[in-house]
């Protein structure tokens, strides 16, 4: 007996084709798969990605396994090259660690660190946005006074003097092993004022529209109108900033890291492998700094072209 489909049943499947159809024929999915370098920036990223995230199961060696760590190791060059070692692919480093692994594990690190310092600059850089254009008045002046104070500061010198103070501070009550969320917190804490600003000035514009009105009107607390009714109407334009900044939290991991003032060397980031091979590059040893800067390089550079491409594809005057 044929079976009956319910118009419930019926609805929910074209729903569902229809939906993926809208956004199979969506300008933005044109837009993406028009440009070829979006598209091959998208696969460089997702590869990347993909590696760092499967990197335990991937990785030939564990650069935290001690047991498999010798010194004796240490210098070789790439498998393919005269002295090379056959069970190290792109050579070791300066502690007999195998290179691939390690930048396996350190784009790992790397990414982890980028993403979370993003989120939490989102997070601050949003909430005082809002808070700035809802309230207005002498609110909106202080924040706003705070961010054009930090404007003069590169992300740089920001990110170093939060790092600073807060190696003090994880110092004096006895935190070991703190300086991943010290990176975290200081470079977060460098990069939410474009994410305040930028909402900040849509928030004047859609707090005067109809919708809030109404909301007001309504009785609803000014917490549940900035949150559940303005927020999702300037999500736009801090989606973009977000791509952007990921790139931009990575480099600056890289950078503290090359310092000597991010993670240290037991603990392989991007950036503590440029340092590393940055010291033994003039003796001959150019494979300890090569590869990662490469891999940094690849990495910023697809982020990056994936935050261009959405910026243009997300401006309604480019359409």
């Amino acid at each position: 007996m044929a079976s009956v489909n319910t118009p419930d049943e019926a609805g929910a499947r074209d729903g569902g084709t229809g939906t993926l159809a809208n956004i199979a024929d969506s300008d933005l999915v044109h837009s993406f798969l028009r440009s070829k370098i979006v598209v091959l920036a998208a696969v460089v990223t997702l590869l990347m990605v993909g590696a760092a995230a499967l990197a335990p199961w991937i990785a030939p060696h564990s650069p935290y396994d001690l047991t498999t760590v010798s010194l004796l190791d240490a210098h070789n060059p790439p498998a393919w090259s005269q002295g090379g070692d056959s069970r190290y692919l792109l050579g070791t480093d300066d502690q007999g660690r195998d290179l691939l692994s390690t930048i396996l594990y350190g784009t790992r690190a790397s990414l982890t660190i980028g993403l979370l310092a993003t989120l939490l600059a989102l997070v601050i850089g949003v909430s005082l946005g809002l808070t700035a254009g809802y309230f207005g008045g002498r609110v909106d002046t202080v924040i706003m006074r705070i961010a054009d104070v930090q404007l003069t500061f590169p992300a740089i010198l920001a990110a170093l003097l939060v790092d600073g103070v807060a190696r003090i501070v994880f110092r004096t009550h006895g935190s070991g092993g703190a300086e991943f969320w010290i990176l975290v917190l200081s470079i977060g804490l460098s990069l939410w004022v474009a994410y305040a600003r930028t909402v900040r000035s849509s928030t004047l514009v859609e707090r005067n529209k109809e919708y809030v009105q109404a909301a007001r009107l309504i009785g609803l607390s000014r917490r549940s109108i900035m949150f559940r009714h303005v927020l999702p109407n300037v999500t736009g334009p801090v989606l973009v900033i977000a791509t952007i900044n990921i790139a931009t939290a990575i480099l600056l991991e890289a950078t503290l890291s090359f310092l000597g003032i991010g993670l240290p060397p037991t603990q392989p980031s991007l950036g503590t492998l440029i340092n590393i091979g940055n010291r033994f590059l003039f003796s001959g040893e150019w494979w300890i700094v090569i590869f990662p800067g490469a891999t940094l390089a690849g990495l910023i550079l697809a982020v990056n072209l994936l935050g261009d491409w959405l910026r243009d594809a997300l401006n309604p005057k480019l359409r």
